[in-house]
């Protein structure tokens, strides 16, 4: 029995923490892909405009890879946000100390395939 692949998209070195990311990755993992964009649409978080233009990317890419597929038959099968290179950055604090700033980075990868049951 083999498995089916899916279509892919990544996207690196997003400047918002991974932690942040994942609590709107949580809220649309495993949906079909509409109902998913009709959510991130709605949700006032930074990160949410983010996973949508990848989430658009990997369904453009399965609907360029197959002609015959429709929007209405995606779902988001895979959705893994990584943590990325930290960038480090000096907070100057008193007395001429300083401390040091952890800018996190993230990295998310997409996988949209067809719903099992309507392409058949």
């Amino acid at each position: 029995m083999e498995e089916k692949k899916g279509y892919k998209a990544n996207v690196k070195y997003l400047m918002i923490s991974p932690t942040k990311l994942r609590r709107v990755a949580n809220t649309i993992r495993k949906r079909p892909y509409t109902e998913a964009l009709a959510i991130l649409e709605s949700l006032p978080q930074k990160g949410a405009g983010m996973l949508r233009k990848v989430i658009q990317s990997a369904a453009a890419n399965a609907l360029y890879q197959n002609k015959n597929l429709d929007e209405e038959m995606l779902y988001i099968r895979d959705l893994m946000v990584n943590e990325g290179p930290r960038h480090k950055r000096v907070w100057p604090r008193a007395r001429g100390r300083r401390d040091i700033l952890l800018k996190r980075l993230s990295h998310v990868s997409v996988v949209v395939d067809e719903i099992a049951g309507k392409g058949e």
